[in-house]
């Protein structure tokens, strides 16, 4: 029996992978070029002045790292997160707080799709794409527009980003 990783190993370049979450009843994904890890959710404090779906700071492999609630980023009430999937965004790290990690899907381009321009405006750019796996709505995280330039701020005079 294949795993879907295994799978994907064997596509061609024109496939991407990505890392598929639940978050509430939407599907999430993240291209996995970008995924460190997957853990369970550990401690974290708040940030006073950040923004509400940053839910503060975890100490993570030795570095403070800012926390965000996918479920709140997206315009839902907070999520019961199980899991964190921690992401590299140009040299710095995030973790995503997610109901849970479902696995690893291939999508080529005729499953995914640009957003329209009048839905990038109301999504506030954090949406890249929506795709469709196994007939479900998919939605792409832009993971260079999750966390804004203010947080990182916040986090460094914490003691690191």
């Amino acid at each position: 029996m294949t795993t879907v990783l295994e799978a994907t190993r064997e596509l061609d370049e024109s496939v991407g992978r990505y890392l598929v979450c639940r978050v509430g009843n939407r599907r999430c994904a993240l291209p996995i070029e970008h995924v460190v890890e997957t853990m369970r959710v550990l401690p974290y404090e708040p940030l006073a002045t950040a923004p509400d779906f940053v839910v503060g700071v975890s100490i993570i492999r030795g570095r403070a790292v800012p926390v965000v609630d996918v479920a709140r980023l997206l315009g839902s009430t907070a999520s019961s997160a199980g899991r964190l999937v921690t992401l590299m965004i140009e040299n710095r790290v995030v973790a995503l707080a997610v109901d849970e990690v479902t696995g690893v899907a291939p999508m080529d381009d005729g499953s995914v799709h640009e957003l329209p321009p009048l839905l990038e405006v109301a999504t506030g750019a954090v949406i890249e794409s929506l795709g469709v796996l196994d007939s479900e709505l998919l939605v792409v995280l832009r993971e260079s527009r999750l966390v804004p330039e203010s947080v990182w701020s916040l986090v460094h005079a914490t003691g690191s980003d």
